[in-house]
């Protein structure tokens, strides 16, 4: 899912909190959940002028992609309460991150005050469960474990925000116009069934789905 648009790398400038001026010619760039950095340093390397600004709710994801990816100004924030100024950013991109935010309105709302008149909001979601090979044999698993109770956290949560028709109309409920929407499909590799397992029940918000679990507390 991508609403894209361009961004023109010109001398950076960061909009201090409370600021209503708009870094004109300069260009900057928000970029939230920086996760492990991966998309910030592509970020740096596609636009070395600008200033990126990388934001978390995790204060340890901040911290880890620090250290991993330096000339970001990375900080800890919540995407419905953007510590920036108005109208700061000339683009503003979020990767799998969006089906996470509990009002997606009121986010996409946060990403057009700090956006400039002109700037563009570029993001992506998962598609459904059953066009993820991984995610549909991981929910397959976890019916067969729990069959009277399974966890629906990865059908509804990272897998559960992919109607289109639904994601246009936050957007135009936050003042937004979605300019284009692709469908982008990609072939990743595992070593094995526990790696999938272990990658998707440990190192995803997953776990604590399951650690809220009273029947599965040690």
């Amino acid at each position: 899912m991508a609403c894209p648009g361009r961004i023109s790398p010109l001398r950076p400038r960061h909009c201090p909190a409370g600021s209503q001026t708009r870094p004109s010619p300069l260009t900057a760039c928000w970029r939230s959940p920086p996760g492990r950095g991966v998309l910030t340093r592509e970020l740096l390397t596609a636009f070395p002028t600008a200033e990126v600004a990388a934001t978390d709710l995790n204060a340890a994801m901040v911290e880890f992609g620090a250290r991993r990816t330096t000339g970001a100004a990375w900080q800890q924030a919540d995407a419905l309460h953007l510590p920036f100024g108005d109208k700061c950013f000339d683009l503003a991109v979020c990767q799998f991150g969006v089906m996470f935010f509990p009002d997606k309105p009121a986010a996409f709302r946060e990403a057009r005050r700090i956006l400039a008149p002109e700037g563009r909001l570029l993001f992506s979601t998962w598609s459904t469960v059953g066009a993820h090979d991984f995610a549909a044999a991981l929910t397959a698993g976890i019916e067969r474990a729990l069959p009277d109770d399974p966890l629906t956290f990865v059908t509804t949560v990272p897998h559960g925000y992919s109607d289109v028709g639904q994601v246009v109309a936050d957007l135009a409920a936050a003042g937004l116009e979605c300019l284009s929407a692709e469908s982008v499909t990609l072939e990743g590799r595992s070593g094995s069934a526990a790696d999938v397992a272990v990658g998707f029940c440990t190192g995803t918000p997953l776990r604590t789905a399951i650690e809220n679990r009273g029947d599965l507390r040690a």
